[in-house]
């Protein structure tokens, strides 16, 4: 019983994980199955048929990289504009302020049948003709909110005496924005940007509201799913997985990297702003 005090958390932690990634294993195993119908969902015979042909299937590729274009675009401008709006908000005190910190969290408040639904009557009220732009800048709209919460973050813990260090050494605003502020904001901006393309990439409502004739790869997977899902999907889906397992791990050890360099640094140089600009790097 002592034990299972101690390892309580941890027990539960693995079974939450585990719980998490059941269905994307299940994705994973699928995705090497050769069904004898139409439908994937009980396991016939291995086969790597739907990996070494993953555009085998009419439509799904073309799908799939319209997904990409509009999660890409989405999340370049989104972020540029999403972390200006977090610079300003963090950084300024302005009229308004507070109402516009307010409006910045009813986008991720609102349901997004609400949204897409008053998005397409906003396009069909200008005569604007629904597709790929359609898309992009619903997605903007959503995607704004999420940058700003995290780049504001990253900016409300960064420790306000590092950039007065360097102003003091007389550097210019400019300089002291790009070699002290950008550096330590820049792996919240990172994050925000990996967000915003997951989240754009995964969008089915809004998409399915603005797109028109486009068919981005959810609306073809809600498609394929009235007459069976092909094998390719769930090796595309698997492969969405590993890259973004690549981009976690990869940044994991390069954090690991940047905490050992830090521990081998001998005593005298290892001040509060040393080890802060480190660390957050």
């Amino acid at each position: 019983m002592n034990w299972l005090r101690k390892n309580l958390i941890a027990i539960i932690g693995i079974l939450v994980l585990i719980y998490l990634f059941i269905p994307i294993a299940v994705i994973a195993v699928m995705s090497f199955n050769k069904p004898e119908g139409k439908f994937n969902i009980s396991w016939n015979q291995f086969s790597t048929d739907a990996w070494q042909n993953l555009c085998g299937v009419p439509g799904v590729c073309d799908s799939f990289l319209v997904s990409i274009q509009i999660g890409l675009i989405s999340t370049v401008v989104a972020t540029i504009f999403g972390t200006m709006i977090a610079f300003a908000l963090v950084r300024y005190r302005f009229r308004g302020r507070s109402s516009t910190n307010l409006l910045i969290f009813l986008p991720m408040a609102t349901p997004e049948v609400v949204m897409g639904s008053s998005l397409l009557a906003l396009f069909l009220n200008l005569r604007f003709p629904l597709g790929e732009v359609t898309v992009i800048i619903a997605h903007i709209m959503f995607i704004i909110s999420f940058v700003v919460v995290t780049v504001k973050a990253r900016l409300q813990g960064l420790d306000p005496r590092l950039e007065e260090a360097a102003r003091d050494l007389y550097a210019s605003p400019r300089a002291t924005f790009r070699y002290v502020t950008l550096p330590l904001v820049l792996p919240g901006i990172i994050g925000a940007a990996l967000l915003g393309f997951a989240l754009s990439f995964d969008d089915f409502i809004i998409s399915f509201f603005n797109a028109g004739t486009l068919v981005t790869f959810p609306i073809f997977i809600w498609g394929a799913a009235q007459r069976g899902i092909p094998v390719q999907v769930n090796a595309l889906a698997t492969l969405v997985f590993l890259v973004a397992l690549v981009v976690v791990l990869t940044s994991q050890f390069v954090s690991y990297r940047r905490r050992k360099s830090l521990e081998i640094l001998p005593e005298e140089d290892r001040s509060p702003a040393t080890v802060d600009v480190m660390s957050r790097s």
